[in-house]
C-alpha cells in the first residue's frame, strides 16, 4: 500500500502562504487509482514501463502526458510561455495550469525535477 504524506501549503516569494490549487484534495484517490499507482511503482525497468504504458494508454494519451512533462521541464528552465507553446503545442492556459501545480502543488513535479537534475550531474 502506498503511504501518503500530509502536504503543507507552499510558500510564495516574500513568505506569503499559498493555498494549493483546488484539485489538491484527495477525493480523486480512489482504490482503483491507488491500485494503478502501486502497479506503476512496481515496474522494474524502462522496458517494463514502456510495455505497461503502451498497453494502458493510447498513443495520443502518452503523447499528452509526455508533452505535459516537457512543459514542466521547460518551465523549470525558465523558458517563456510563448516558446513552450511553440515547442510543445500546449496552450498558454495549459502551461499556466501546469506552472501553478509546479510552483504551488503537492511537490510531485519538484521532487522528480530534482531527481532528474541529480542524475544528470
Amino acid at each position: 500500500m502506498i503511504k501518503r504524506t500530509t502536504q503543507g501549503h507552499a510558500r510564495r516569494p516574500g513568505g506569503r502562504v499559498a493555498s494549493p490549487p483546488p484539485q489538491a484534495a484527495t477525493d480523486w484517490l480512489t482504490p482503483q487509482v491507488v491500485d494503478l499507482l502501486e502497479t506503476v511503482i512496481g515496474l522494474r525497468s524502462l522496458d517494463e514501463a514502456e510495455r505497461f504504458f503502451r498497453d494502458l494508454c493510447t498513443i495520443p494519451e502518452l503523447e499528452t502526458l509526455a508533452a505535459r512533462w516537457e512543459v514542466v521541464r521547460l518551465l523549470d528552465r525558465g523558458v517563456s510561455y510563448a516558446e513552450i507553446s511553440q515547442r510543445t503545442g500546449a496552450s498558454t492556459a495549459t502551461i499556466t495550469r501546469i506552472n501553478s501545480w509546479r510552483r504551488y502543488g503537492t511537490g510531485g513535479y519538484r521532487r522528480q525535477l530534482d531527481r532528474l537534475k541529480a542524475r544528470t550531474r
